[in-house]
């Protein structure tokens, strides 16, 4: 099923390249979330994959409308995000992805994060561990947040968490350093690859952290809700770090 993520994930991304630059269609989700005709065409690809060779299992896609398209097999689920970066993609940004987990009886086994501008493809399987180009990564050793290049996102309703301009302020004080690239899946990826020592976020979809959530576990890291307890996808929000940094991470998020 890993050789069948990847090449899905690759596929739609060669999609989202060719469109890259010129996008003529984008649509509002909400009164922010942007969806591109780049979106449907790369995720229509996906489910029409897995439609093809899993008939059974059920797909959790983000432009559907959300929706879970159930088959006989609830046990397996898709989740997909097309494009993870959308805003950037619209105008021009290089910095998206395609993102793709796999969920048995609850649990996530299978990740892949596809950054087509870089050609960096980013893998795990539960147990197995995680990749960058087929070559096995590890989160960072960095030990104290002092010294941590943390990353987050701006939540799209960021006027109505009270909180994030109290968490950004103190990472701005106590870290090295604080970046906002736009793409969650892609900031997970680099925290799995040691790129980033750490990262949070509020109100994400499982389709954001799905693959991330397992590149990081298998890579040596941590991640967990802001008390400390264990993250599930459908419950936000999240922190994660190379799990050395986590304790601070923690206690300023607390």
């Amino acid at each position: 099923m890993l050789n069948f993520a990847i090449e899905t994930a690759r596929d739609a991304g060669r999609v989202l390249l060719e469109k890259f630059g010129r996008i003529e269609s984008v649509t509002k989700k909400g009164d922010i979330n942007l969806v591109t005709e780049a979106d449907l065409a790369s995720e229509a690809l996906i489910v029409e994959r897995i439609k093809s060779h899993f008939p059974r299992h059920a797909i959790l896609a983000e432009e559907a409308g959300n929706a879970v398209v159930t088959g006989e097999d609830g046990g397996h689920k898709w989740i997909i995000d097309p494009l993870d970066g959308t805003t950037n993609y619209a105008h021009g940004y290089p910095c998206f992805c395609v993102t793709i987990a796999l969920e048995h009886e609850g649990e996530v086994v299978l990740g892949v994060t596809y950054d087509p501008t870089r050609d960096e493809l980013f893998t795990a399987e539960k147990g197995r561990g995680a990749t960058l180009n087929g070559k096995p990564i590890r989160v960072s050793r960095t030990d104290e947040l002092g010294n941590a290049l943390l990353v987050t996102g701006f939540p799209y309703d960021i006027k109505h968490r009270e909180k994030f301009a109290r968490h950004l302020t103190e990472f701005l004080l106590t870290s090295r350093g604080v970046r906002r690239d736009g793409s969650a899946a892609i900031d997970l990826a680099y925290v799995a690859c040691g790129r980033f020592d750490g990262f949070w976020e509020e109100g994400l979809n499982p389709w954001d952290v799905a693959a991330g959530k397992l590149l990081i576990e298998e890579a040596g890291g941590t991640v967990s809700n802001y008390d400390g307890s264990p993250f599930s996808i459908y419950t936000p929000p999240i922190v994660a770090s190379n799990g050395t940094i986590h304790a601070e991470m923690l206690a300023v998020l607390r």
